[in-house]
């Protein structure tokens, strides 16, 4: 008799559980041992063109190397195939507008990695203000967790009696050149339910980690803690994050919090050169006046620390006109809006009262990009960084200058594929509850009702998901004749607070039903047919491919789960998990448990169901979904007696690998299952 459980009606009746076990000797050989069986069916010569072809893009030396700028340099993160691992080096602007740039090295992550013997994979840095000496992160296999040691930019090296903490989550920031706020889960009874820091301490140079005095100290049952030294106001500013979307904050000193700032706790919040923004998620009523949520409310900082809330209205959203984020730069505030799913960036000038103009030069279409070229707030002169792109035009970056009329070409990256003569369309499904959802299309014009369809989507915790360039893709999917679509599901962000919350909690199936809508839409419109649809999706976006598999399997020919959420009854259990009840609900309330059943693919896999192909992949350094997930759910499948496939390197944490050779193989190995399961690839013999 087959084994179905767990099941709906015995839901903790988990026989699989020991494979929740990350390092454990048995979960381990399992994992390693179904490994090999899927790399042996799927690695054959093909697998390896593509894999091959794949790392030469990843590595080409003439990709634009993003950068940040520090003290009047330009830093930036560097890999290629001499250096997997990466190099951390800087250069001038005037070098960096030259065709080959000089750049000095300051940390060889390859060599690091070797002379420790340590999987060390970078994490960033944060440079103290006089830019002299930094906290370099280091992570081992690319999980979340990671170290912390002190680096001396001028001599290159770490310092010898200098800071280094120990693995955990969180990290620490400067407070001054000889003490350190140290927000981390290190040492016993500092981590959240969440896994992240619930103190905040005050870590002088050459004392004990373990033993700084706490200055601040959160609930268990809260998601984190974090603190930053304000030096325009030479303030420490203190926050609790509640859960995902609610954030107390605190101003204080070196004893600890002194003033609560008096917001909705759902409100991004952020100040600069005497002002602060405001950013309700919900409405907000102050007195006889409610600012709709997406507004962008400013007023004087000192006026709000008062108590005043007298707010200049710089933005209100529309049906189209979605608030994505906003940020200061050189003292102005800098504001992202989506006109349709179409990208439009606002500066507002504070010192012109509040002058508002759309920032000029940018695209129209695709995804586009901004940040702040200087790291440091108090160093801005109000240039900003930009880069542009489109699914068949790859990503350019420009320089944006205050009061010049058009943004400054530096870099466009080459082509890493051959679109042959893609077209890029725009179209609308209609959901079952009648909501136009919105996708793009990528591919060769006309309809021939065959065509091999590639889909992804996310639809969770507000991400918009813009049409991007991706050489994946692009290379091993677009290049070869087939197309390639991209969804706008409930629960990301791409129309605002509302279309968020329409694919929040209980509405999460809602947004599982938008990507199956579109999947049907693509048949009714002539394109392909169900059994020529291969769907990918990771993280969140792994539930959301679960669920295909088990509420709507029709549609779809062959599916890829990668990093995968599953078990919606024990994720809350499970690593970072508690952090995103906020977005999912909590499994131990019965009324939550009541909707995330529905979508907990693990509980509905059933017998006798005709299942497309499944490729289920994670990988073993994942500190932030669980690899059980992944792993429970394949076992299940295949003690049920399906084909699914499963994939789990070492390392990467949650991602597709920590170095471009992992990525590689990570991506042609989906790509190539993909192809082979809708039968647009015939199998061949592997390659051993």
């Amino acid at each position: 008799m087959i084994d179905l459980l767990p099941t709906l009606f015995a839901p903790d009746d988990d026989p699989w559980l020991w494979l929740e076990e990350v390092e454990g000797e048995a979960a381990c050989a399992w994992a390693q041992a179904r490994s090999d069986e899927t790399i042996a069916k799927l690695a054959d010569a093909r697998f390896e063109a593509d894999r091959a072809a794949l790392l030469e893009i990843l590595d080409r030396p003439d990709r634009i190397p993003h950068v940040t700028r520090q003290g009047g340099l330009l830093y930036n993160f560097w890999r290629d195939a001499d250096h997997p691992r990466g190099l951390w080096h800087r250069t001038t602007m005037e070098s960096y507008l030259g065709a080959e740039p000089e750049w000095e090295i300051l940390l060889d992550i390859d060599a690091l990695a070797a002379k420790e013997g340590e999987d060390w994979v970078w994490s960033g840095a944060m440079t103290r203000p006089t830019h002299d000496r930094t906290l370099v992160r280091l992570s081992r296999g690319g999980s979340d967790a990671g170290v912390l040691r002190e680096f001396d930019i001028g001599t290159c090296a770490f310092v010898a009696d200098g800071f280094v903490l120990p693995e955990a989550k969180g990290g620490a920031s400067w407070l001054d050149d000889d003490t350190l706020l140290l927000a981390s889960a290190f040492g016993d009874g500092n981590a959240t339910k969440s896994g992240y820091a619930r103190t905040v301490r005050l870590w002088p140079r050459g004392t004990d980690p373990a033993e700084a005095a706490i200055l601040h100290e959160v609930d268990v049952e809260s998601m984190a803690c974090w603190a930053w030294f304000d030096r325009e106001n030479s303030d420490i500013v203190f926050g609790e994050q509640v859960d995902f979307y609610n954030t107390v904050i605190s101003i204080g000193d070196r004893s600890g919090p002194k003033t609560k700032i008096d917001r909705p706790t759902d409100a991004g919040t952020s100040w600069s050169r005497g002002f602060v923004a405001l950013r309700p998620r919900r409405p907000w009523t102050v007195g006889d006046t409610t600012y709709s949520a997406d507004s962008i409310l400013v007023t004087s900082r000192e006026a709000y620390l008062a108590g005043a809330r007298d707010f200049r209205v710089l933005f209100t959203p529309e049906r189209s006109k979605a608030l994505q984020g906003q940020f200061w730069c050189g003292g102005d505030l800098v504001i992202s809006v989506l006109d349709d799913l179409r990208p439009v960036f606002l500066r507002a000038v504070p010192r012109e009262d509040w002058r508002i103009e759309e920032i000029a030069g940018l695209p129209s279409i695709g995804a586009v990009n901004l940040w702040p070229l200087d790291s440091d707030p108090l160093e801005s002169t109000g240039e900003l960084a930009a880069l542009s792109e489109t699914p068949i035009a790859s990503p350019q970056l420009s320089l944006l200058e205050p009061g010049v009329a058009a943004p400054t070409p530096l870099r466009r990256a080459p082509a890493a594929f051959d679109p042959r003569a893609a077209v890029v369309t725009r179209h609308d499904a209609v959901a079952p509850d009648g909501e136009r959802i919105p996708y793009v299309q990528i591919g060769p014009p006309g309809e021939t009702g065959d065509a091999p369809v590639y889909m992804t989507g996310y639809g969770g915790f507000r991400v918009s998901t813009l049409p991007y360039y991706s050489a994946t893709r692009g290379k091993l999917w677009l290049e070869k004749g087939g197309v390639v679509v991209l969804t706008n599901l409930r629960g990301g962000g791409e129309f605002g607070a509302s279309w968020h919350e329409a694919g929040r909690r209980e509405g999460k199936a809602r947004s599982h039903d938008d990507f199956a809508a579109i999947a049907a839409d693509l048949v009714a419109r002539g394109v392909t047919r169900p059994q020529r649809i291969a769907a990918e999706g990771g993280s969140n976006g792994g539930l959301l491919i679960a669920n295909m598999l088990t509420r709507h399997a029709e549609k779809f020919g062959a599916l890829f789960c990668t990093i995968p959420l599953v078990d919606m009854r024990r994720y809350h259990k499970l690593l970072a998990g508690a952090s995103w009840i906020a977005e999912y609900g909590d499994p131990d309330l019965p009324e939550d448990w009541a909707f995330l059943q529905e979508i907990s693919a693990y509980h509905n896999v059933e017998a006798d169901r005709a299942y497309p192909p499944i490729l289920i992949a994670t990988t073993r350094r994942d500190d932030r979904v669980h690899p059980g997930h992944a792993r429970k759910f394949a076992a299940k499948l295949q003690a049920l007696g399906y084909p699914a496939l499963f994939y789990e390197p070492a390392s990467g944490g949650h991602g597709y690998g920590k170095d471009n050779a992992e990525v590689a193989r990570f991506a042609a190995l989906g790509m190539s299952f993909l192809r082979r399961a809708i039968g647009w690839e015939a199998e061949t013999g592997t390659i051993g």
